[in-house]
């Protein structure tokens, strides 16, 4: 009998399913439906089409329905909503959306592929068709042309995650006054806030008015103009404002055909993306799938994972065991001249979950510096303290985050530790990295920390001290300090002075030492704990705590 694979739903993790089965069954029936006109399109390109950065419409389009069912042979029913699954006659109900038909059509397995939706809250005012929320080509449409024939001056964006943050800057390219309002402290929730501080600065230095701590609350329209009410009491008058509250996964179809469905909302899976029904299987941010950390349930909505999954699913359902590991929900984000990324679990998520950790800040040039156009990057890693496992990173930059980023979240998905980031051989020439790369920075950082080489205090550490009994003690120079100020009530010592300078220090007193970002700070911790002193340092240096201090 000729297997009968019905795809519900394209992009990511459905058209990736489709392909596959294709390659491993040539005799296969497959069918793919898809609600929308377009089977497969680059949803994470659509902001840089809305900013003119990708200049033509059809770049979006990864396929047409027309060319994927060419090469691979595929039944392709663009507009066709899949309304019901009937497990027990193993047939679906579907919608043509053109003509109105509904009917019936068998299959043998499923892959589900329905993805998340928008977050859309039922406050006042929503309807108006001066709010947007992106996730498909005729969002998309309905965006750029607004922009294009209203003049549009300004803009509010709710919600300041990566979607949001990509709208800001895309519209601020072409001349949109933006505003950011964030019911958090921070944007870039996968972020921890002290990260979080650096991208704060930068969307500032770039124009882009943040309203942290607050919500919507409500919207009203007013001839061509849009009054966005918020939950502090105040309003902001802009010509459009963006949704990007978040997504929450489509599982309607699903969970009227009896599948289960996780705490989280999305369909529940097992290691083959096999759900509750063997015959029906689901990929991408529709489905609950594994944190690769932590091994508990996540939802993670990433076109990585989506289109592995896909791909996995593909081969359970032709018959080649496949199974997915787990997500690190690895991450990366261009912010104007900034890039973000991240993988793993970040400190709040340890501390949720009440797991053992430490932390190290470093902060290092991302190509040799006396090859031109170096730039500074900060590196967050999260470990175990018992055996320096690597839980997870956060990197923030001008360039080669998404190099170093790779590089730990595969570091991470190998069980290594920070002493193998120390060991680690990384492609070294002076314009693409140092003899010691970021990632061995971060790596030697950990490692002396779990061998006892220096003691840390952190930021959000140094208000409880008692500064009876702790100093703090500016390694900079006379120069940096005038330049970038200090930390109140700090003692200024340059590093290269501080041998001389001991005899002058109280060895009853604990010493905090600070430079710019902690590698001036660690010789001086090496110098005083040698020499009998107690002494601490400041990790991150002073670089980190200016930011922190600035966004609060």
């Amino acid at each position: 009998m000729t297997e009968k694979l019905v795809i519900i739903g394209g992009v990511a993790g459905g058209a990736t399913a489709a392909a596959r089965a294709r390659r491993l069954n040539e005799h296969a029936d497959i069918i793919l439906f898809e609600r929308g006109e377009h089977t497969s399109f680059a949803n994470c390109g659509l902001p840089y089409y809305i900013g003119n950065v990708i200049k033509k419409r059809n770049y979006l389009l990864v396929t047409t329905p027309e060319e994927f069912k060419k090469r691979y042979n595929i039944d392709i029913r663009t507009c066709s909503n899949v309304i019901a699954i009937d497990r027990k006659n193993k047939q679906v109900e579907v919608n043509n959306t053109k003509t109105g038909e509904v009917y019936r059509q068998d299959y043998n397995k499923i892959i589900l592929s329905p993805g998340a939706e928008p977050i859309k809250p039922p406050i006042d005012g929503i309807e108006s068709d001066r709010i947007f929320t992106l996730r498909n080509i005729p969002d998309t449409d309905r965006i750029k042309a607004f922009v294009d024939a209203n003049m549009t001056e300004s803009a509010v964006i709710v919600g300041g995650g990566f979607i949001g943050i990509e709208m800001a800057e895309n519209l601020a390219h072409r001349g949109v006054k933006i505003t950011i309002l964030e019911m958090l402290d921070q944007v870039m929730a996968p972020m921890d806030f002290e990260m979080a501080s650096i991208i704060h600065a930068h969307l500032k230095e770039k124009g882009v008015r943040l309203e942290l701590e607050n919500g919507v609350k409500g919207f009203k329209q007013n001839g061509n103009s849009l009054t966005v009410m918020t939950a502090n009491g105040n309003t902001i008058e802009c010509d459009m404002a963006i949704l990007s509250i978040g997504v929450k996964p489509e599982n309607k179809l699903a969970k009227d055909a009896g599948l289960t469905i996780g705490k989280r909302g999305g369909i529940k899976v097992d290691a083959y993306m096999k759900t509750s029904d063997p015959d029906i299987l689901a990929a991408g941010d529709a489905v609950e799938v594994k944190d690769f950390v932590t091994g508990q349930p996540a939802m993670i909505p990433l076109a990585g994972p989506a289109n592995k999954q896909g791909r996995i699913t593909a081969d359970n359902a032709m018959g080649r065991k496949s199974d997915f590991r787990g997500t690190l929900g690895t991450s990366i984000v261009k912010i104007f001249d900034l890039t973000a990324a991240c993988t793993g679990l970040n400190e709040k998520i340890l501390k949720q979950k009440n797991i053992p950790y430490q932390k190290s800040y470093t902060n290092s040039p991302s190509h040799a510096t006396y090859y031109p156009g170096a730039n500074s990057m900060s590196v967050k890693l999260l470990f175990a303290p018992e055996n320096g496992r690597i839980l997870g990173a956060q990197i923030i930059g001008v360039d080669g985050v998404d190099k170093r980023i790779d590089v730990i979240a595969t570091a991470i998905y190998g069980s290594m530790t920070v002493y193998d980031l120390e060991a680690l051989e990384l492609a070294y020439a002076p314009p693409f990295s140092s003899a010691k790369d970021p990632v061995n920075m971060a790596g030697f950082v950990a490692a002396n920390m779990l061998k006892g080489d220096v003691k840390t205090v952190f930021w959000n550490e140094l208000d409880e001290l008692d500064r009876d009994e702790f100093v703090l003690i500016d390694l900079r120079t006379k120069k940096e300090i005038e330049e970038l100020g200090d930390i109140e009530g700090s003692i200024h010592i340059p590093i290269d002075n501080l041998r001389e300078k001991m005899e002058e220090l109280d060895r009853k007193k604990t010493y905090i030492l600070y430079c710019a970002v902690g590698m001036r700070g660690y010789v001086g911790y090496r110098i005083l704990s040698q020499n009998g002193f107690k002494a601490e340092n400041l990790s991150g240096g002073y670089e980190l705590y200016k930011y922190i201090n600035n966004d609060k």
